[in-house]
Formats: structure tokens, sequence, C-alpha cells
């Protein structure tokens, strides 16, 4: 019984509880309810994990870790732990579930306990990869995230839901691949899949941790995505229903930028420091290219996920610049991002909700007739594009500060911190185009005359991520401190680079 009642494993498996009953009900009504009820008490299991967590500490925390099983040799542990690298991402998945939950109660209509129930399985996995400290367990968290969100797409999406739902799992399965054939060799050279124990042996061949730190990041960056590998996110989000959009860009998006942060990183930090010149220009293409495609989209749901591929560009440039400004800045703006594109997304179900099109030119002067909505939008879009007072100015500059700090390191020039920072004046542009074409202007569509402003569940939906966008951006002190051992540990790693 102590061993159930551990906090992570409570914070990882209670939405296992909501599925149980899930399996016992045939009413929708009740689905809904028990699927919210699930989700919030799971949140105040991780505010309870906050509660205990020393911020002083830079080590794991609240492990638990006991023998698994053996095989050939190899010894499987059942270790989870959080330090200051995961604790905030523990704390986002817990805080936008039932967010998205609460967005279905009229979006979806169909099958509504099964889609509670993948939604609720999928929470579990997320969890669970942030939390897992041996590789073993971690992959099988990681892989099995892809279950119900293949069904969640597949099921619940769009018009091209199966072409979607497929292209995701094709393409995070080609890349874990690569990464369990790392982690097979990893378990064999080291003879045990604990992260701490491999990072503590260390002693890999530089030559080998770059092979080793590339098979990782076929998996990671897929999952980002990073450019080249982002042609699966588009479809992905835009197929998706509004609460799926809103937990893949929220929380999903960030296990490949996390796996960076945890593994690629500490594991092979020769790799790191070598290969950082080539993540981060891969990051400042993905910066420059996604902003510069969001603005040619006319769909407003393709744009948002568009402008996902840019924002996490800035994630990754701040991790490889491999100083504490640009990690610190990095793990914040991973919050950062899922709050607001998840803000964004819903906001995007709004309106679809209200004219089943998602068209730019379908729009304009809805400040008029929407202004609760419209204001709620403006200060979403203001936090997107990084405007100082609002969150994702915080975020986006740190990590700018650690890009410029590391052209005398790692990275070798200022020309990265410089073309990121076009990247935060490209996202103003195609931003404001968005809010003009919608907001802004004469009511161009007579079908837009009646629609109906946010109504009190929609606002209550919003107001908890309105009220982190503001927090964040006047005040974020608490976030960096909950970081900041974890972060100098990781730092002095990788031979305290600047």
């Amino acid at each position: 019984m102590d061993f159930i009642l551990e906090p992570l494993n409570l914070v990882t498996f209670f939405p296992l509880a909501g599925v149980l009953l899930l399996l016992f009900i045939r009413k929708d009504g009740p689905a809904r309810w028990i699927s919210l009820v699930t989700s919030l008490i799971t949140f105040g299991i991780a505010l309870w994990v906050l509660a205990l967590f020393d911020p002083g500490q830079a080590g794991l925390q609240l492990e638990v870790n006991h023998h698994w099983f053996s095989f050939s040799g190899w010894e499987i542990r059942y270790a989870l732990g959080i330090d200051g690298l995961s604790i905030l991402l523990v704390l986002l998945t817990a805080f936008l579930t039932p967010i998205s939950i609460l967005s279905t109660w009229h979006a979806v209509e169909d099958r509504v306990r099964d889609f509670q129930l993948f939604f609720l399985l999928l929470e579990v996995g997320m969890t669970g990869v942030f939390l897992a400290q041996d590789l073993f367990l971690f992959y099988v968290f990681w892989e099995f995230t892809l279950v119900p969100m293949y069904f969640l797409i597949g099921i619940w999406g769009g018009e091209k839901r199966m072409y979607a739902a497929i292209k995701f799992f094709l393409y995070t399965m080609a890349g874990s691949i690569l990464m369990l054939l790392a982690i097979l060799w990893l378990g064999i050279d080291g003879g045990s899949f604990y992260v701490p124990q491999l990072i503590e042996q260390g002693g890999i061949p530089a030559d080998i941790q770059v092979w080793l730190f590339l098979a990782f990041a076929a998996a990671f960056a897929i999952k980002v995505p990073m450019w080249p590998l982002h042609s699966w996110l588009p479809d992905a989000h835009v197929q998706a229903p509004t609460a799926g959009s809103v937990i893949l860009a929220g929380v999903l998006l960030k296990m490949g930028t996390y796996g960076f942060l945890r593994f690629n990183i500490p594991l092979f930090p020769q790799a790191a420091v070598q290969l950082a010149p080539l993540m981060a220009t891969l990051a400042v293409i993905g910066i420059l290219y996604g902003a510069a495609v969001s603005f040619s989209q006319t769909d407003v749901k393709k744009l948002v996920a568009y402008s996902s591929i840019s924002h996490l560009g800035f994630v990754v440039l701040g991790l490889f610049a491999l100083n504490e400004q640009g990690i610190a800045g990095a793990i914040l703006q991973m919050v950062n991002h899922g709050i607001s594109t998840g803000a964004l997304f819903l906001i995007v179900g709004f309106i679809y909700e209200r004219r089943h099109t998602r068209e730019l030119d379908q729009f304009g002067g809805l400040w008029k007739i929407m202004p609760v909505y419209a204001v709620i939008t403006l200060i979403v879009s203001l936090s997107s594009m990084g405007l100082p007072g609002l969150n994702g100015f915080v975020g986006e500059f740190t990590i700018l500060l650690g890009a410029w700090g590391a052209a005398n390191g790692p990275l070798g020039s200022y020309l990265y911190a410089a073309l990121a920072a076009l990247g935060v004046i490209l996202a103003a542009i195609y931003m404001l185009f968005m809010f003009q074409k919608m907001f802004l202007g004469p009511l161009t569509n007579k079908k837009n005359e009646n629609l109906l402003d946010l109504s009190r569940r929609e606002i209550l939906i919003m107001v908890p991520l309105l009220v982190f966008i503001f927090w964040i951006g006047l005040y974020p002190k608490p976030f960096f401190g909950l970081m900041a051992a974890s972060v100098e540990q990781l730092v002095a790693l990788v031979g305290g680079l600047p």
C-alpha cells in the first residue's frame, strides 16, 4: 500500500482510476464528469508533489526505485524521480489536462466515454515520460503515448483524420526505433538502464557518443518537431479535435525537447558540445521557416500549428547554448509555449464550433460581435509573439541571452542569436496579421452577425491560462527558482561552459 501511495506513483497512475470507472459506465454524461474530476484530483496530487519538492536540491527527489526484472544480465528498474528539469513539465501536464477535457463538453458528442478514456490514458503516458529514470521504463511510456493519441486523432479528427493519425504514428515510430537501438547499446555496455548510474559511469568514447546522440536525437527531433522532420505536425494539428491539439502542442511536443534535456546532454556531454552548432543551426532554420510559413496560411489552425515549429526552435536553441541562461530559458519556454499555444488552439476551437470554418477570409470585424473573445485572443496573441510583460517575452529573452553568451563557447558565433531575434519580429507579423483579418475592420460576412460571445464555461477555461500568461510575464522568479539548482548541475556536467 505504501508503494501505491508514493507521490510520484499517484501523480502518474491516478488517471487509471478514472479509466476503470469509465469502463463500467455506458452513458456519456457521467463520462465527462468522471474524466474531469479525475484530472482535477491528479492536478491536486501534482500540487502536493510541488509542496514536497525542495528547489534547493539539484538531484532527483521523491524517488521510487525498485528492481523490476532482469534479462540476460541486464537489470531493469522501476525508477521514477523528479527534479528541477521536470517539475514544471509534470505540473504543466496536470494543469492542461482538465482544461482540455472541459473544452470537449460540447465539442465531442460521439463516443464520449471512449474519448475521455483515451485522454486519461494519454495523461498517464505523458507524466510517465517526464518522471521515468530508467531508459527501458522511459521507452515504454514514450511509445505508450502513441496509442491514445493515434485514436484521438483517428476517431474524432477531421476529414483526413486517418491519414494524419497514421502519419503521426509512423513518423514517431521511425525515430523511436533508432533510439531503441541506442538504449540497447547503453544497456549492454553499462549493464543497466538506470539513467543516474549511466551518467555517473560516463566513459563513453567521444566518437561513440556522437552516434548515440544522433540516434536519440532522431526520436526527439521528430517529436519536437524540428526542421526538416516537421511535416507530420500540421496534418496532426489540423485534423485533431481541439482538445487533442491543445495537449499535442502543450505537452506531447515537449517530450522531444525534454528528451534532449534529460538524455542527450547529460548522457553524451562531449557529443552535445561537438554538435551544438548543428543543433543550433537546425533550430534557427526552424524558427525562421516556421514563422515564414505561418504567415502564408489561410487556415488559422494551420497558422498556429506552424508557429509551434518556430517557437520550439527557440527551445532547442536555448538547450544547446549549454549555459544556465539558455537552458533555464528553454525550460520556461516549454511551459510558456504549452500555455500560449494551447490557449490559441482553444480560441480556434471556440470559433470553429460556431462557424465550422477556420478560413481567415470568412471572418473580419469580430471585435464588434464578440468583444470578450476578441480581448482574450489579443492577450494570447501578444503573449505568443513575446510582448514584454507577458510570459513569452521572458522565455525568449532569456534564450537569446543564453545564445548570445554561448557565441564564445559551444555555438561559436553571434549569428544564431541575431537570426533568432529576427524570428521574434516575424512572429509579431503573422500574429498581428491573423488578429487583423479576424477581428478588425468591417463585418465582412453576414454569417457572423449573430455569433454568440464566449460562454461562462469557455471563459472559465481561459482564465487559468491568462493568469499564468501574466504571472510568468510579470514575476517569473518562482519558476526559475524551481529549476535553478538542477540547471546549474547540468551545466557543470558539460564542463561549466559559458
